[in-house]
C-alpha cells in the first residue's frame, strides 16, 4: 500500500507501538512499512493483531532519525518499538549524526 508522504505527517506501525514523523519525503507514493506491514497515519484505524515480521533488529529507537541509502526519505521516531522500518523490502538505516566543527 503506497502512500503520499509530506513533511510533518505522522505514521504508526500496525504491528507494534512504533510511531514516526516524516522529516523529508520523496516525490511520489512510497510503500512505508514497519515490521513488514504497511504503516498507517496516526488517527486512522488500521489492521490489528499483527506481529512484526522480517529480520529481528534493534527496532525503532526514540529520537533517532532513519533514512534510505539515497537520502530521499527521512523519518524521526516519536515512539519506540521492536519493528524495523522499511520502504518496500529495503530496510531504512539509522542516520549518522553530522560532525561538529572543531573549536581550535
Amino acid at each position: 500500500m503506497a502512500v503520499e508522504l509530506k513533511p510533518g505527517t505522522r505514521f504508526r506501525s500496525a504491528a507494534c507501538e512504533a510511531e514516526v514523523v516524516v522529516v523529508k519525503a520523496p516525490a511520489g507514493p512510497v510503500d512505508l512499512r514497519a515490521g513488514g506491514h504497511p504503516m498507517v497515519p496516526v488517527g486512522e484505524d488500521g489492521p490489528s493483531g499483527l506481529a512484526p515480521e522480517g529480520p529481528a533488529g534493534e527496532g525503532v529507537l526514540l529520537g533517532k532519525r532513519y533514512t534510505d541509502a539515497e537520502g530521499t526519505i527521512e523519518l524521526l521516531c516519536t515512539k519506540a518499538g521492536p519493528s524495523t522500518l522499511s520502504v518496500g523490502d529495503e530496510p531504512l538505516g539509522l542516520k549518522d549524526a553530522k560532525p561538529l566543527p572543531s573549536s581550535d
